[in-house]
């Protein structure tokens, strides 16, 4: 699959190995590819700007609850774009 030029007009924040094993482990990585690319970026820049290991814990988790329900992005209400 090639890779899609980024629209993104903030620096592009890179995803740490745990939380792709988190993703993996949970069946969600699929779920977080089909979100735009701003919503990935802020996930992860948020994760990666905690600097306590019980704040980036707990933003993952916040993070893959809200991937699993659909319903939610950054404890705000979203909908997705095909439904």
């Amino acid at each position: 699959m090639a890779k899609r030029e980024s629209t993104l007009k903030r620096p592009e924040n890179p995803m740490p190995e745990f939380v792709r094993e988190a993703l993996e482990e949970q069946g969600l990585i699929d779920a977080y590819r089909a979100r735009p690319p701003y919503q990935r970026n802020d996930y992860l820049g948020r994760i990666n700007r905690a600097r306590r290991e019980d704040t980036k814990m707990k933003r993952l988790q916040q993070m893959l609850c809200e991937l699993a329900g659909g319903r939610l992005y950054m404890n705000m209400s979203w909908k997705p774009r095909d439904t």
